[in-house]
């Protein structure tokens, strides 16, 4: 049965997604970053990798910290200006969380995104690609949309569909939205004192989005509707949405202390999602036929090997979905490849130890791997 609370929710979650934004890690008195509140975080952080979960962190505030470091007052009209502040703050944002994850002994590896990267297939695979090593090397990802370089047609402007994205990217089953409310109201509470907290969405609804106003902060770009929207992103990748209060210290140890929140389920579990968007699929970019040993194995929940991959056609990059048949024409499946066609071409029939040296580098083991494979519905079904 699924997790119904937030608290069960994190409790459960093995790979999760916190976004912290600008109006959290900077402090409106002084305009410098809240570092004290931050190590909070990391230790909090920290009890969630001893007990075995991943844990990605997107972190606003570059050019919140840029407008603190340079005596800026108000926020920038100007991208140019902008884009300048981002390039100065971005250095003190990473290095002041380097420090505190330091102190327990947990690396860092920081990773900036524009738009272009999470709408373009092939930088989306490279970015999915980067983030899941990271993990496997036990490293926690930073994340930042990098303001430096993008402009208003290539950049989200708020954090929380950038998490949404990432949290697509790595195959998270959490994101964690921390915010300066606890969660979604029927209605704005700083004005109707008799707003009701909503605990639980199943479905967002109009009448859900109705409920988001859109305001934002002084420091952040990001209110309730953004919000609203990264959960829409994530619930159709497979991933829950928490959005609580991230203000006080220790924040996700008040989440775990049953502190409001709303939960956003998921429409399904993330690999389903994928294998889901890949079969529905309308114009696949090619065709791969397939010998009947490689078949049966694929029918068994096997990635597709070169040795048994036997003929190409289309015109296809990497990352592009296309259509798997038998030697009878028969449609077995649909897949992410993991080569173009042409590199695929010249390796059909070779085993796996024999593609680096006919590519001349370090290849992929499976032209497609059985988590980026939907099978077809039987012949005659």
């Amino acid at each position: 049965m699924a997790s119904l609370s937030g608290q069960q929710r994190l409790a459960s979650a093995r790979r999760i997604i916190i976004k912290v934004g600008s109006s959290l890690l900077i402090a409106p008195q002084t305009s410098k970053l809240r570092c004290a509140w931050m190590r909070h975080l990391v230790t909090d952080i920290a009890d969630l990798r001893a007990r075995g979960c991943e844990v990605l962190l997107v972190s606003s505030g570059a050019v919140a910290a840029g407008r603190a470091m340079m005596g800026v007052a108000k926020k920038p009209v100007k991208l140019e200006e902008a884009q300048a502040l981002a390039a100065i703050g971005q250095l003190q944002v990473a290095s002041v969380w380097a420090e505190a994850f330091a102190e327990k002994n947990q690396n860092i590896g920081q990773v900036l995104l524009t738009l272009a990267d999470t709408e373009n297939r092939r930088r989306w695979l490279n970015c999915s690609a980067t983030l899941t090593n990271l993990l496997q090397m036990g490293v926690i990802p930073l994340i930042n949309e990098n303001d430096s370089v993008a402009s208003d047609e290539i950049r989200y402007g708020d954090n929380d569909r950038l998490a949404a994205r990432a949290a697509q990217m790595a195959g998270a089953d959490l994101l964690v939205l921390l915010s300066d409310v606890d969660g979604l109201y029927s209605d704005d509470p700083s004005k109707n004192p008799d707003a009701e907290h909503i605990a639980l969405v199943r479905q967002i609804t109009p009448e859900i989005q109705a409920m988001a106003g859109g305001a934002s902060s002084n420091l952040g770009s990001g209110g309730m509707t953004t919000k609203l929207l990264a959960a829409k992103i994530a619930s159709a990748a497979g991933c829950a949405t928490l959005i609580a209060d991230g203000r006080e210290n220790a924040p996700l140890r008040a989440l775990q202390e049953q502190a409001n929140c709303t939960l956003f389920l998921p429409a399904m579990k993330p690999a389903q999602a994928r294998k889901n968007w890949i079969a529905g699929t309308v114009a696949p970019k090619g065709n791969l036929t397939i010998d009947a040993g490689a078949a049966k194995a694929l029918l068994q929940g096997a990635s597709l090997l070169a040795a048994g991959t036997i003929a190409v056609d289309g015109q296809f990059g990497r990352g592009e979905v296309v259509c798997i048949q038998n030697q009878q024409s028969e449609e077995l499946a649909r897949g992410m490849v993991s080569y173009d066609a042409k590199e695929l071409q010249s390796i059909l029939g070779l085993k796996s130890q024999q593609i680096a040296d006919r590519l001349g580098y370090e290849a992929r083991k499976a032209v497609v791997h059985r988590d980026a494979l939907a099978l077809s519905e039987p012949i005659g079904k």
